[in-house]
């Protein structure tokens, strides 16, 4: 089957493009925007578990989202058919949203750079049996480092998604997605007590890096370094103290307390914490947060978002000043400002949304030993699970899977079942030192909206927090 994803659509699918470009052109008449999207996804899954592969899946999704937009209404209509007849049907259905209605077109999307994984196919890239092999020995492995371990879980995913996105402003535009995902937990157990450990990496790349032995270990070692620890963990005391929260990963606080709250959507509707706030001071002096979807192979990044709007670095917050928000082109155009490249959707049958790609805070000068040790009382927070935010209010909480009590400036023991409670704006102003030990995360990021979930990067350095509340046993 051709990789080409202009094959895939105008040739496979029977799709003429020439044809396809005056039908998108005709739909949309009297439209202010809109595009045809056009998707075709080859995914694939493993999983082992108790000794023995338990699962393993592959599946194609195909298929077109129409969307037209007049104003802050949006007409969408959706299908698997990909024909000429599907897509009359599909504009039909528009007519309730455009009917009567002469629009000012917004005008196309500027030009993307070079495309950032077009000879990617992790897909491609490795034989059945040795992605099998892999896991069994990830498995065999992790089994044979600590004779604690009761139950290791492997799991490998992958992903090729080609897209097309038809404008009547501009030429026809072509992209390739790709996306791997290994992840590794490990059951360990002492007596009756039992501590779960867990790592997971991916990226936009083929499968080469994670069968690389040194690399997996590296995952098995992190597992096992986890689990182990929970070993010898003690109740988490609760109370408001310092936290100090980790590089990499634990920027996904940053993420869901900040992150939600500056997309373009909420800020056009008022219904966000960092609402109609352009110039203030929002956080401590020292703080940069960056949304950035051009980073080469993160999980996050694409070389154009779903409207066809190149990925950009966008400066939301700059030295704890409010510059800005990430947007779409609907919600740019009716706040008056510069789409951001940040239009993003689950699949063809989901309608577009301003969304995070990488969302970042920048390294300061702190030594990370220094921020440790400068805890009176504390937690340091290594490593998190979920968390939940309101975006109105700021509002969040977040489990910790992997904290530290310190005392004095000294790590006393570990912690178990320490929740993290806060405000994100407020986080934000209470941030005294930043660490100069930038890290992305590893590769695993989720992000949920609305229903719709994408591929996200997050990242810091270590920071020092002051003022949160940590609930755990008292």
């Amino acid at each position: 089957m051709s990789r080409n994803p202009q094959e895939l659509f105008f040739n496979q699918a029977g799709l003429d493009l020439g044809q396809t470009h005056k039908f998108t052109e005709k739909a949309l008449h009297g439209a202010d925007d809109g595009e045809l999207f056009l998707e075709y996804t080859l995914s694939e899954a493993f999983s082992f578990d108790d000794n023995r592969l338990k699962a393993a899946s592959f599946d194609t999704t195909h298929g077109f989202g129409l969307r037209a937009v007049n104003g802050e209404a949006v007409g969408f209509a959706h299908a698997t058919d990909l024909s000429m007849d599907a897509l009359n049907r599909a504009a039909a259905s528009l007519s309730p949203v455009l009917s009567g209605h002469s629009g000012t077109w917004a005008g196309g999307p500027m030009a993307a750079g070079k495309a950032l994984y077009m000879d990617a196919n992790p897909l491609d890239g490795a034989e059945f049996t040795d992605k099998v092999k892999l896991l069994e020995e990830i498995n065999a492995y992790a089994r044979a480092k600590d004779n604690r371990v009761r139950q290791v879980s492997v799991s490998l995913a992958g992903e090729w998604q080609a897209v097309s996105i038809i404008r009547p402003d501009s030429a026809p535009l072509f992209d390739v997605r790709p996306l791997v995902r290994l992840d590794v937990s490990v059951v360990v157990g002492e007596g009756e007590r039992q501590e779960t450990g867990h790592s997971g990496r991916g990226g936009r790349a083929n499968y080469a890096q994670w069968l690389a032995p040194e690399n997996w270990q590296e995952q098995v070692h992190n597992a096992l370094k986890q689990a182990v620890t929970n070993l010898d963990s003690i109740p988490a005391p609760a109370g408001e103290m310092d936290v100090v929260l980790g590089p990499g990963w634990p920027g996904i606080l940053l993420h869901e307390a900040v992150g939600h709250g500056l997309e373009g959507d909420f800020n056009r509707k008022k219904t966000s914490a960092f609402s109609d706030r352009i110039g203030e001071r929002v956080a401590s002096p020292g703080v940069t947060v960056i949304d950035d979807g051009t980073l080469p192979d993160r999980r996050g990044s694409l070389t154009i978002d779903d409207e066809g709007t190149p990925t950009s670095k966008t400066v939301l917050i700059e030295d704890g000043i409010l510059k800005g928000y990430m947007q779409d082109r609907q919600n740019a155009r009716l706040m008056g400002v510069t789409p951001t490249g940040n239009g993003r959707r689950e699949s063809y049958d989901s309608t577009i949304m301003p969304r995070m790609t990488n969302t970042v805070m920048m390294a300061g000068k702190d030594d990370p030993d220094e921020i440790v040790s400068s805890i009176k009382r504390g937690i340091w927070a290594v490593d998190f699970g979920g968390g939940q935010v309101d975006i109105t209010s700021g509002n969040f909480v977040f489990q910790c899977t992997e904290a530290y009590l310190v005392e004095n400036g000294k790590v006393v023991a570990p912690v178990k079942n320490a929740t993290l409670i806060g405000h994100g704006p407020t986080a934000l102003s209470q941030v005294s030192m930043i660490g100069n030990d930038f890290a992305m995360d590893d590769g695993v990021g989720t992000c949920g909206k609305a229903g719709q979930t994408v591929p996200v990067g997050v990242g810091q350095p270590t920071l020092k927090v002051g003022g949160l509340t940590v609930g755990g046993a008292g």
